[in-house]
């Protein structure tokens, strides 16, 4: 190492200095930071936060003005000369609102729930809402029965009612059929053995029976298409009860249009983005008018938005309804709020599993101190609307007199909703053969009135539920993703960001079980530590599938793992079809193991596990999430309300005990006499353990499940610290990320 060098030697080899020890830029110079220790506070102070300060500042604007009107009548009283009272010091979120506010008033806020096939809305001081079927009409070449095939689907040139529907669903019907002959004798019901050759029997030889105009006094009155507000707009529509109502042969022709099928945007009907956009739009802004009575745009900046969305929502699907709401609406703000949250609120409770049987779909969501458990969220693809179809289709099976209804006529699908409504049961004391009359009341033709006899249609229709492959699944997922794709990080523009849940995979697994490779890559992150697998009683999924593939239960011990485990964490609820159908661990093919299975062959070896994970780590993202999008989630209700359950108790005894006994069964589809106690009966044939604490209710305050929803949400609208509402300026300035700092769960 060389050492220091002398001045006298640098001038004598001519090295030395000879600048002046100016600096040679004017600029400041920067002191590097010590990278082993440094600290910013940027974005880590909720002043830095638009939204946040935004809230800061009202708040402390609301304790100015309080303070200002306590002074005030402070110094009134002085000037009476009275002796002013002591008055509480509020500050901080407990302090008052002040009077003048209007924005704390309900009737200044809309309450806003659509739904696939009705949309609720009204004033948060309303009672009831008004409701409304989601649809609008306008002119079209052609109607929607003139388009489409007809519903329930058959082949009408066939001569055999199995040719007609399928030899497939026919064993099916006759089978629930026979199994429910075995279940009422069980029961010791009494079962006629000619019950269904009666009913064939008279449905085939009845003739209907024509009842002049004048002698029906429950003539429909139908829309007048005069009535239009500007006939010679094509954008010019009917909403609601009276698009339903708009005859089929009218001249022009009109079409009906759903914005919303089976709980998401329907992209099937509609041609682009735009056109489903602005029916959607058209039809909240006719329904503010009309059903509220603001007909003046610039009344709408006075008032507030609560909107409803679904549990597992499109991030797309919220992002619009805002920008709609600021944009077009133009609300002085707007908040958001779950539907399984919304429940427990109109129905006071803390802790629930909301059961929500939709039109289109039923979600099944466990709710705790208000929140919503996200690895609990399951979103079926039935609901209502598959029962009525169903029920006709079971109907027609058995020579249902009136053959050509067909449900994409309007006064057909409303005669079959009339139907179902009367008739459809899930007690089997109310199964024997029965004698009923209808009207059909058709536009330009005389009444016409029917007789007909039913049997077990009327509960096997709804017990569909518990084996949804009765119902016609074929074109739920047609058209999906075509018009408006996924949402994706904001980030990482490779990965989407729509909201998931174990629950829903483990339904997804149930569907496809290739998916359950992918989850549990994805899932495994949670457990680190290496587990021995406790037996769990919640996996019912391979259960059913085997039950309704007819493959026989081989064994129920699962595969025993390395023991000198140190953390007991729970292994990640995913299910499997293997051959340890009762097994609680995922399957050996996804834990990657070689162990033996029952019938003596290697599940798969490490080889073949190395090499699926090889696989999936090539496969991107958004390719397991089509993957995804490609399987229908539908599965025994039964078993999904389990499902979710489990997944909400993460291993917690006393919580799953407590969610057991809470589970509340609200929506139009379960306003089936006997739906409740079914799905009881149901669940504790599935856990004989728990026998006295499951209890299945429907909503209290004997409330109509149908409003649940739209009332808690109302409920939300008034309370006075709400810190979700949206303001314009937090819209102009963030968009649609404003709804990250807002809403009350995880976004």
């Amino acid at each position: 190492m060389v050492g220091k060098v002398s001045e006298r030697v640098l001038l004598r080899e001519g090295l030395e200095r000879t600048d002046n020890g100016m600096k040679q830029t004017s600029w400041p110079d920067v002191t590097p930071i010590n990278q082993k220790n440094y600290y910013t506070d940027y974005m880590k102070r909720d002043d830095q936060i638009l939204a946040l300060r935004l809230q800061s500042d009202a708040t402390r604007d609301r304790m100015i003005q309080n303070a200002k009107e306590r002074d005030r009548a402070l110094a009134a009283k002085a000037a009476n000369s009275e002796v002013p009272l002591p008055m509480a010091d509020l500050q901080g979120e407990d302090a008052a609102a002040p009077t003048a506010d209007t924005t704390t008033d309900p009737s200044k806020v809309i309450v806003i729930h659509p739904g696939s096939q009705n949309l609720r809305i009204g004033f948060a001081s309303d009672a009831l809402p008004k409701t409304i079927p989601m649809t609008l009409a306008t002119k079209f070449p052609q109607t929607e029965s003139e388009m489409y095939e007809a519903l329930p689907r058959r082949q009408f040139e066939a001569k055999t009612p199995d040719q007609q529907y399928g030899e497939e669903w026919a064993k099916k019907f006759q089978k629930q059929s026979n199994d429910l002959k075995v279940e009422m004798r069980a029961n010791k019901r009494k079962v006629l053995p000619n019950s269904k050759e009666m009913v064939l029997n008279y449905n085939r030889r009845t003739e209907p029976e024509e009842i002049p105009q004048h002698n029906d006094p429950l003539q429909i009155e139908w829309t007048d298409i005069g009535a239009l507000e500007d006939p010679e707009s094509p954008a010019s529509c009917f909403i609601g009860h009276q698009a339903e109502r708009i005859p089929d042969d009218s001249d022009p022709k009109f079409k009906l249009w759903w914005p919303i099928q089976h709980g998401w945007l329907n992209e099937d009907d509609y041609g682009t983005a735009e056109h489903l956009y602005d029916d959607f739009e058209t039809l909240l802004d006719k329904a503010i008018r009309q059903e509220l009575g603001l007909t003046k745009n610039s009344t709408w900046k006075q008032y507030s938005c609560v909107f409803v969305i679904p549990d597992l929502y499109d991030k797309k699907y919220v992002e619009s309804v805002l920008r709609s709401c600021m944009t077009w609406f133009e609300f002085s703000r707007v908040c958001f709020i779950q539907e399984s949250m919304a429940a427990t609120f109109g129905a006071g409770y803390t802790q629930a599993c909301v059961v929500d049987v939709g039109a289109q779909k039923t979600s099944i969501t466990c709710v705790e101190d208000g929140l919503v458990l996200e690895d609990s969220r399951v979103n079926l693809k039935y609901g209502g609307y598959d029962i009525t179809e169903t029920f006709v289709k079971m109907m027609l099976y058995d020579n249902f007199p009136y053959d050509e209804i067909n449900l994409r006529r309007r006064y057909d699908f409303l005669l079959a909703e009339e139907l179902k409504i009367k008739h459809c049961t899930m007690s089997q004391a109310d199964v024997s053969v029965q004698l009923y009359q209808f009207h059909v009341r058709a536009p330009n033709q005389p009444t016409r009135k029917y007789q007909f006899k039913t049997y077990d249609e009327v509960i096997l229709a709804p017990m569909g539920v518990y084996d949804p492959t009765i119902f016609d699944n074929s074109t739920k997922l047609r058209g999906r993703r075509k018009l408006i794709d996924r949402s994706y990080n904001a980030y990482d523009v490779d990965i989407p960001d729509d909201p998931t849940s174990q629950a829903q995979l483990a339904i997804l697994a149930l569907v496809k079980p290739s998916l359950i490779s992918n989850g549990i890559s994805q899932l495994s992150n949670d457990v680190s530590t290496p587990v021995k697998e406790k037996p769990h009683p919640f996996n019912f999924l391979s259960r059913v599938d085997a039950a309704l593939t007819g493959t026989p239960i081989t064994s129920s011990a699962p595969s025993p793992a390395p023991d000198g485990t140190s953390t007991p964490v729970p292994p990640p609820f995913v299910f499997g079809k293997d051959g340890t159908a009762d097994s609680p661990a995922p399957s050996t093919q996804a834990r990657g193991g070689g162990t033996p299975n029952p019938s003596g062959g290697q599940t798969q070896s490490a080889h073949g596990a190395s090499s699926s994970f090889v696989e999936h780590a090539t496969r991107s993202a958004s390719d397991v999430a089509d993957e995804r999008d490609s399987v229908l989630p539908v599965a025994p209700l039964d078993v999904a309300v389990l499902t979710s359950i489990q997944n909400a108790a993460r291993g917690d005894e006393k919580k799953l005990r407590d969610l057991l006994g809470s589970i509340m069964v609200i929506g139009g589809g379960a306003k089936i006499p006997q739906f409740t106690n079914v799905l009881e009966e149901k669940l504790k044939a599935r856990r004989p353990d728990l026998y006295d604490r499951i209890l299945v209710s429907r909503s209290a305050r004997d409330m109509d499940e149908q409003v649940v929803v739209w009332k808690g949400a109302s409920v939300f609208a008034k309370l006075s610290t709400n810190d979700s509402w949206i303001v314009p300026l937090e819209y102009e300035r963030l968009g649609a990320r404003a709804i990250h700092h807002k809403v009350l769960w995880s976004w």
